[in-house]
């Protein structure tokens, strides 16, 4: 495999929780031009939607559904689909995410309660089993597994085996962990996983994907408060045609899609892409450490695929100074998300090696403009 930082054309490595830096491999076979009704191209399709369930161990009691547009078009679309109009959702959020999650049901309408345990603690089990023991108008749960605002992993299976024996409809937001952290959709319990193209994969953006439990889709037949976003209309086109898409799909981003998920296979599958994750999280978290730099979470709740560091509390620090110094160097970090604190974050996710984040490392320490006499 070919690592991106070696490609002329690449000025910087996107060091983001995705877009992300993608192989040479990936970009290239975009080159081609697909046609969406042609059996060669649905059975790309058919391909990808084998291969999902497979990494989530849902063969049999899960299906896959691709859906155009960036991940968050795929969670809304699993919200506004799942609930009926005599659910309620209830949304654990504990980042901008899950909040999102809250204001797009807030938006169709659906009646939902947030239970927010702030930007810098995982999710409450003790208040979410005392929530559903108590309101049995509850009848979905959605939860973030690695939230992005700070890069905290939540207990998923935990959250998945409550709702469970509460009988409820459990929805994981999994759009930065899956393909990079396993994922057992069984262990976990949950009837809606959804995640995106452009993540762990290491795919480009234009498409995100649900995998469904067969018979929680089954039942939402008629639900959709959208048109283009209705997953059930979604399903059933691509089961019943064999891979054809309602409307015009992003026939190239499948195509690299396909070609990430080739390439993931080669790398060893789910658990050597987890592995060097978190080699290169360790490695980044240390080196950043001896540079002066402290990480937000404890290390017990931060997640392998993008970290969340506090900022210098020098007066002369800026962010954007620093990431047009890191930018010179080859490397783009993201800026803070977290609202009662100065932050920013560094992801490891995409076509990131060690080598990679220990030449970051060095360009960090040749960056901190606060320090210069």
């Amino acid at each position: 495999m070919m690592n991106t930082t070696l490609l002329p054309n690449n000025p910087y490595l996107l060091l983001t929780p995705g877009p992300l830096s993608t192989t040479k491999s990936v970009k290239s076979v975009m080159l081609r031009d697909w046609c969406t009704w042609d059996d060669d191209y649905h059975q790309i399709v058919q391909s990808i939607r084998k291969q999902l369930t497979a990494l989530a161990n849902g063969r049999d009691s899960h299906t896959a559904v691709l859906m155009q547009g960036s991940g968050t078009f795929s969670v809304e679309s699993t919200i506004i689909t799942a609930v009926p109009s005599t659910g309620r959702l209830l949304v654990l959020a504990n980042g901008a995410y899950g909040r999102r999650i809250g204001e797009i049901a807030r938006r169709a309408g659906i009646p939902m309660v947030v239970h927010d345990s702030g930007e810098t603690a995982p999710t409450d089990l003790t208040r979410l089993e005392s929530a559903l023991a108590a309101d049995s108008g509850i009848t979905h749960v959605a939860v973030v597994h690695c939230e992005t605002t700070t890069g905290m992993l939540n207990p998923i299976e935990a959250v998945g085996c409550i709702a469970r024996d509460h009988g409820k409809v459990c929805i994981v937001d999994a759009m930065s962990s899956f393909g990079g952290i396993p994922i057992d959709i069984q262990a976990v319990g949950a009837d809606f996983l959804i995640s995106s193209a452009n993540k762990c994969i290491q795919g480009v953006p234009g498409m995100g994907f649900v995998i469904a439990g067969r018979k929680a889709l089954e039942n939402t037949r008629g639900r959709a408060r959208s048109l283009s976003l209705d997953l059930y209309d979604q399903w059933e086109t691509m089961e019943t045609h064999q891979g054809k898409w309602r409307f015009t799909s992003p026939t190239h981003v499948v195509r690299a899609f396909a070609q990430a998920l080739a390439e993931l296979e080669e790398e060893g599958g789910v658990p050597r892409r987890w592995e060097r994750f978190r080699n290169s999280h360790r490695i980044l978290v240390q080196g950043m450490a001896e540079l002066g730099f402290e990480t937000l979470l404890p290390p017990q709740w931060q997640s392998p695929v993008i970290t969340a560091f506090r900022s210098p509390s020098h007066p002369d620090y800026e962010f954007k100074k620093f990431y047009v110094r890191l930018k010179a160097r080859g490397f783009v970090i993201y800026p803070g998300k977290v609202t009662d604190q100065e932050t920013f974050r560094i992801g490891n996710i995409g076509d990131v090696h060690e080598a990679d984040i220990r030449r970051l490392l060095t360009a960090v320490k040749n960056s901190r403009y606060w320090l210069e006499d």
